[in-house]
């Protein structure tokens, strides 16, 4: 327990941090929050809403990596680089890929809805 117990303060250390430092962080947070009462209100059924969730998640998730990715990437090799510049443009295109399924998931629930 004690380890699970570390690797939540770890995990929250990560998030407050992202939050405080990363403007794209701190939107998708607003959207998260305001998107689990728009999902309880817009999802037809429960897993219809926990698609509507999970897919914010997702994407959060990627946005968390990607600025791990980008703040390694940066510690290592401060300078500009053609090399570091596509692994961060990769990390960028993952985020933008979870942004695309969160956009096609809830576009679906709309579209189911409004149906």
């Amino acid at each position: 327990m004690h380890a699970l117990y570390r690797a939540f303060l770890n995990s929250w250390r990560g998030l407050v941090h992202g939050a405080r430092t990363e403007r794209a962080v701190r939107l998708e947070l607003a959207l998260l929050a305001l998107g689990v009462p728009l999902a309880l209100l817009l999802g037809s059924g429960l897993w219809v809403r926990v698609a509507l969730v999970a897919s914010l998640l997702l994407m959060l998730a990627a946005e968390f990596l990607n600025t791990a990715v980008e703040k390694l990437c940066d510690h290592l090799h401060p300078a500009r680089h053609p090399k570091i510049g596509i692994v961060k443009d990769l990390a960028s295109a993952g985020t933008f890929s979870a942004q695309g399924i969160a956009a096609l998931v809830w576009i679906a629930a709309l579209i189911e809805r409004l149906a």
